[in-house]
């Protein structure tokens, strides 16, 4: 959540994301922060160097949770998480990652040590997950995918 709330802020984003909006503003601030617009000996270059980094990785992290994003993944979403069993799932801080069998992994943000405990703890693990994370928390696509195995 914390990340979430740092890249909304550079990103001037209060409430849902407008990727219109978020698209306008990611080429301000590229155009302001690019490092090739300062000299090689200048201090602000790599100052502007590590900000291009980071407002890129911003627009690519808001981009995947907007909800347009979310609208247009929802079929194989909802598929993955309706066909596929778990496989792995890790958590720390706030987020978990869970791993299913066609390969996909998706975040879930928000999630605190008490649910994932439960889930960890619980006989059948899809089943908890199904009831209590998968429609409950904001989510996301992770960019790790796993290799499924043909039978």
């Amino acid at each position: 959540m914390k990340r979430i709330k740092e890249y909304k802020k550079l990103f001037n984003v209060e409430g849902p994301i407008d990727l219109k909006q978020l698209k306008s503003t990611y080429r301000s601030l590229v155009k302001e922060w690019h490092p090739d617009k300062f000299q090689e000996n200048d201090p602000m270059k790599k100052e502007a160097e590590l900000k291009s980094i980071q407002i890129i990785d911003g627009y690519h992290f808001l981009i995947s949770i907007a909800p347009e994003t979310k609208e247009a993944n929802l079929s194989e979403y909802t598929k993955t998480t309706t066909e596929s069993a778990i496989v792995d799932f890790k958590h720390k801080s706030m987020l978990l990652e869970i791993t299913f069998l066609d390969g996909n992994t998706y975040e879930y943000f928000g999630v605190n040590k008490n649910v994932f405990a439960k889930l960890f703890n619980a006989d059948k693990p899809y089943r908890f997950a199904k009831r209590n994370i998968f429609n409950n928390f904001l989510y996301r696509k992770s960019k790790r995918t796993t290799e499924t195995v043909d039978a």
